[in-house]
This record gives structure tokens, C-alpha cells and sequence, in this order.
């Protein structure tokens, strides 16, 4: 890549960095909104328990379903499973 490809690449990702920041300036105020209630914060094992463990879990739990549950048949070329080969064959052409 050269210089002028790089410098463009980085231009738009740092003017794509500083627009998301902006926009999400928001998110990040201290103030309180009239009517805002939070909750009780979560812990650590709960955050995780949560947003890793709960995802995992569910994941596994539909893929063991459609495992368990697949009613398709074995998916392997059955002419392929029964030739033997010989070895020390002299072939003559």
C-alpha cells in the first residue's frame, strides 16, 4: 500500500473514530434526565454470568437440540467406505 492509500485509510478512521465519540456523547453525560430510575448495578459474576455464560449456554443448548434431534441420515459416499486396495499390483501398459 502506498503513502496515499495509508493516509486516506487513516484519515477516514480517525474521522469515523471521532464521529461515533461525538455522537455517543450522550451515552456519557453525568446528569440525570427528568423521570430517569437506574437499578442497582450488576456485579462481576453477574455481568458475566449474563453477557458471556447465558449466551454459551443457550448456543450450546441449540446446537445439542439439532444434534439430538437430526433425523437425516449418515452423509458419507458409500462406494467409497468398501474399496480395497492391493498393494504391489504390476500394472502392464
Amino acid at each position: 500500500m502506498d503513502k496515499k492509500n495509508a493516509l486516506r485509510a487513516g484519515a477516514l478512521a480517525a474521522g469515523t473514530t471521532l464521529m461515533m465519540l461525538l455522537m455517543s456523547s450522550p451515552a456519557l453525560a453525568l446528569t440525570r434526565d427528568d423521570g430517569d430510575d437506574p437499578g442497582p448495578g450488576l456485579s462481576v459474576g453477574e455481568t458475566l454470568g449474563l453477557y458471556v455464560v447465558a449466551p454459551i449456554a443457550i448456543f450450546a443448548l441449540i446446537a445439542g437440540l439439532v444434534w439430538v434431534l437430526d433425523k437425516s441420515k449418515d452423509r458419507h459416499d458409500p462406494t467409497s467406505s468398501n474399496i480395497t486396495v492391493k498393494g504391489g499390483a504390476n500394472a502392464k501398459a
